[in-house]
């Protein structure tokens, strides 16, 4: 009896806490997920915060519990200061964010925003920016008259613009820092004082050490298409540019590619470059645009 006893006793154990059993089942631990990593969103000229409440929404739906921070920074006019005083101040915003990351951080970038965060990647020795999305941005310079270029300086055109934007007044606006006239290759050359800095088209002491910053990023994710409207060539999204003849030249045929001379061929050797065109969206539309969002940059918020 007493063996028959002890064997039926774990089944009526069994009887007795099965009322109990949904309560054990709420308090037992739930299954860990590792978590999003933060996501840091640069806006463009003339941006705000405000633009990206479309974007925020996404990010949300789609990698629930994602710290997003829209960095309120050089809102509207103030977006025309110099980039490099732009770059300072952002970088003060995103080092306690990183430093609260260890695993890492995603960077959306708009339009100028892209050569801000560009300039980043390149000056700061510890960042841990997992990918970075530039988003419709000039990456290898502007040439073309648009709205805000006439709203900006009325009496110039294309054409004749560099004779402000390459002389030390106009240096001081942030359109100028990556105007890029390839039929004065040479004034380019001699007085960008961002553009042709962050290429490495010009000698500076610090190029081997952005070189060096700029590959320690995981993805960059090239997001532009030929219907924007602003960015001109649009290519100029994906490291494409003008060649004197105003013929475009696709990445791989740029200078900076060829020579190597920031790590874009460093990264796209390592399968790091991923170009994402989509037609059909103008510039002020790729923050919204739900179908561009799931198809160039959820994939690459891990």
């Amino acid at each position: 009896m007493l063996g028959l006893w002890g064997q039926r006793l774990p089944a009526a154990w069994v009887l007795l806490l099965l009322p109990f059993l949904p309560l054990l089942l709420l308090a037992a631990p739930a299954p860990h997920r590792e978590s999003y990593k933060p996501v840091i969103v640069v806006h463009g000229l003339f941006d705000s915060s405000y633009s990206f409440r479309h974007l925020l929404e996404y990010i949300n739906e789609t990698h629930p519990g994602t710290v997003v921070t829209v960095l309120d920074l050089f809102d509207g006019r103030e977006s025309l200061r110099p980039l490099w005083e732009q770059v300072q101040g952002f970088r003060e915003a995103v080092v306690p964010i990183m430093a609260k990351a260890p695993q890492g951080v995603h960077l959306i970038c708009y339009s100028q925003g892209g050569l801000v965060c560009r300039a980043l990647l390149s000056v700061m020795d510890d960042h841990n920016v997992d990918s970075f999305i530039s988003l419709s941005s000039p990456q290898m310079g502007q040439y073309g008259d648009t709205d805000y270029l006439k709203w900006l300086f009325p009496t110039s055109m294309r054409s004749n613009l560099y004779r402000i934007c390459y002389s030390p007044w106009g240096q001081e606006f942030s359109i100028c820092n990556y105007w890029h006239d390839p039929h004065h290759d040479d004034l380019y050359l001699n007085a960008s004082s961002f553009l042709a800095l962050i290429n490495g088209e010009r000698d500076h002491p610090n190029a081997t050490v952005w070189r060096k910053n700029f590959l320690r990023v995981g993805h960059l994710v090239l997001i532009g298409g030929p219907d924007d409207g602003v960015i001109t060539p649009w290519q100029s999204s994906f490291f494409g540019f003008y060649d004197a003849n105003e013929t475009v030249l696709e990445m791989e045929e740029q200078l900076v590619y060829l020579r190597d001379s920031f790590g874009l061929k460093t990264l796209l050797a390592r399968g790091a470059i991923v170009r994402c065109p989509m037609a059909g969206i103008s510039h002020t539309a790729w923050h919204s645009n739900r179908t561009l969002y799931e198809t160039c940059i959820e994939p690459w918020l891990s």
